[in-house]
């Protein structure tokens, strides 16, 4: 199909159909990324049941948060317990998921978990207004250490990790290690699952050096 758009030079349509077929190889290339992500061989298998608490406080181990799914999500929200806020980082990440796990639900189990109290995380879910976003205190637990999202040190760190199970227990499937990678600015380790990064791609300045603010 020949595409052209009103008023447009051959010099910008040569340029255009350029740029399509690298997009058109961009979107194969994640396709592969895909593919090679689904085929990977089981991961270790999760050492504890990790005992999460609800907003309530009530038990919620990790084995409970996959329902009636076989994979989980679990994405570390850096809001430790000596944090004055959430960083805003995070937040417009899951800003954007708030409105999503509706759909993600049907097919997947998806849950957020910080390094923090019940009580706090209940009052940061009202005040950003995550009406949607299953949130679990991960205090007082070895999740966030064992799995990439803390520091020695203790500083909290971003990472999402997806888990499956099966007849053979619960094990981990994959994790946005790219987090860890060299990056030109920002680790971009979630980047294909962030609407905000991509629209702004599109655009003729780009992402830049743009911070969301925390709202």
């Amino acid at each position: 199909m020949t595409v052209s758009l009103p008023n447009e030079n051959p010099e910008y349509r040569a340029a255009r159909n350029t740029l399509l077929s690298a997009e058109a190889d961009l979107r194969a290339k994640v396709e592969e990324v895909a593919s090679l992500r689904r085929g990977l061989p089981k991961g270790g298998e999760v050492p504890q049941d990790y005992p999460f608490r609800t907003l309530e406080g009530a038990d919620a181990p990790l084995s409970s948060l996959f329902g009636p799914h076989d994979a989980l999500a679990i994405y570390s929200l850096m809001y430790g317990p000596d944090a004055d806020q959430p960083c805003p980082m995070c937040s417009a990440f899951l800003d954007g998921m708030n409105g999503q796990i509706a759909h993600i639900s049907r097919k997947i189990s998806f849950g957020v978990v910080a390094q923090n109290t019940p009580e706090k995380l209940s009052d940061l879910k009202a005040s950003m207004g995550w009406s949607q976003l299953p949130l679990y205190s991960a205090l007082g637990t070895e999740y966030q250490r064992d799995y990439l999202a803390e520091a020695e040190d203790g500083s909290q760190l971003p990472i999402l990790n997806v888990f499956q199970r099966n007849s053979d227990g619960i094990h981990h499937f994959w994790s946005s290690e790219l987090f860890f990678e060299p990056s030109d600015w920002h680790p971009r380790h979630i980047d294909t699952a962030w609407p905000l990064w991509n629209v702004l791609d599109f655009t003729p300045q780009g992402r830049g050096d743009f911070i969301p603010p925390l709202r």
